[in-house]
């Protein structure tokens, strides 16, 4: 067959592949399942574009905030935009002693074990309508208790795991001797209770760790939830809030993570208004959002997620992959026939091209280049394939 460039549609069986999970866990009245109700209203991805998503009652496909496509629609005449997208999971069940049964426990426990990133809903606001479950307002205390439960039961796991791996370790098998190895080496850091992801580990070890499925050794973000009157300086001088700057002290020194701002109260508000009275209403507060675009933004990239652009007449699309994967493996995300056929991609970068004006131009210049199949994809790269089969 005759060389072809990009014109197929998306395989939903991949694309669900790449669709990864982001659970949302914290303590009851942090704004928690306000956040989730009102994020995966306002910004739901379209059942069209993603066939193959069964939204249960605590889940919701969102999409991802790209303005690069707004700009990209326009310079192709595009009929149609369709972002990228991840899910959401609103994770319930959190009580003290959740480690060893109390509660939900069990269930919280084998729900965050099966997302891929953690979204850690902190409270930040101060109310006297909404009444905390420890009496007081602490986001770092409410972090601990959470982050306790999730070291408590690695530690067991961990423990017997290493109990499992003994036997056959004396007997030889290599798979269970570098399994013991990495046990003893996550012991003590559990013991100490530090998070599994802040273990000194090499890049095989924590390769292996991935196998044991450990709650504190997922990616996290904290989303500190603030009062409607404050998102705007706390978005712009995180530190200067009294709140939040601790729960960024914490993240970053002692859980390896970042944090953001957010108000869930502003999120609620936006559900049932229009574009236009959503946009006048986050103007009298002197923000242009709830924080809530920059939270999926985040966490998009914490899954370890980039995002590759085309466009054309008939749309402009955001396809998902992960950071490091090369071309053949990228055009496969479209279809399977691009990977097995792939020949080459015609690749300009995001920038160069809106500053070209057009292909055209961007041609004339030289900022069009053709790659082979060693080339590692990077962030907002345009690309036509060119595949035979």
């Amino acid at each position: 067959m005759a060389e072809k460039p990009f014109a197929h549609p998306a395989s939903s069986a991949i694309l669900a592949a790449l669709m990864l999970q982001a659970g949302i866990v914290g303590l009851p009245n942090v704004g928690k399942s306000t956040l989730f109700n009102a994020v995966t209203r306002t910004r739901k991805a379209e059942a069209a574009n993603y066939p193959f998503c069964t939204i249960e009652p605590n889940q919701g496909v969102v999409i991802v905030p790209d303005e690069r496509l707004a700009v990209l629609s326009k310079l192709s005449g595009s009929q149609k935009l369709v972002p990228a997208a991840i899910e959401f999971v609103d994770i319930a069940g959190l009580v003290k002693g959740a480690s060893q049964g109390e509660g939900l426990g069990n269930k919280f426990l084998s729900h965050i074990r099966e997302v891929d990133a953690i979204v850690h809903v902190v409270r930040c606001f101060e109310s006297g309508d909404i009444t905390h479950v420890d009496g007081s307002v602490d986001p770092v205390r409410d972090i601990e208790v959470i982050n306790t439960e999730l070291i408590l039961a690695d530690l067991e796991a961990v423990t017997r795991r290493k109990e499992r791996c003994e036997k056959k370790a004396k007997s030889g098998d290599k798979e269970s001797k570098a399994e013991l190895a990495l046990c003893e080496k996550l012991l003590p850091h559990l013991d100490a209770m530090k998070p599994a992801l802040t273990a000194d580990l090499s890049d095989d070890e924590r390769k292996l760790m991935k196998s044991f499925f450990l709650l504190s050794g997922k990616p996290c973000i904290y989303a500190c939830n603030v009062a409607e009157a404050d998102l705007a300086s706390a978005s712009k001088e995180p530190d200067k809030h009294p709140l939040v700057s601790k729960v960024r002290e914490y993240a970053s020194h002692a859980h390896a993570a970042s944090a953001c701002v957010v108000s869930a109260a502003i999120e609620n508000e936006l559900v049932d208004l229009p574009d236009e009275d959503a946009s006048a209403y986050l103007a009298d507060l002197g923000v242009e959002d709830s924080g809530v675009n920059q939270l999926i933004k985040s966490v998009y990239s914490l899954l370890g997620l980039q995002t590759y652009l085309t466009t054309g007449e008939k749309e402009t699309r955001a396809w998902t992959i992960t950071k490091g994967m090369k071309a053949p493996q990228a055009a496969g995300v479209i279809h399977g026939d691009f990977e097995r056929g792939f020949i080459a991609a015609q690749i300009v970068s995001f920038e160069d091209l809106v500053a070209c004006g057009s292909e055209a131009k961007a041609r004339e210049a030289g900022k069009l280049r053709i790659e082979g199949k060693e080339y590692v994809m990077r962030d907002g790269d345009v690309v036509e394939w060119r595949f035979n089969v």
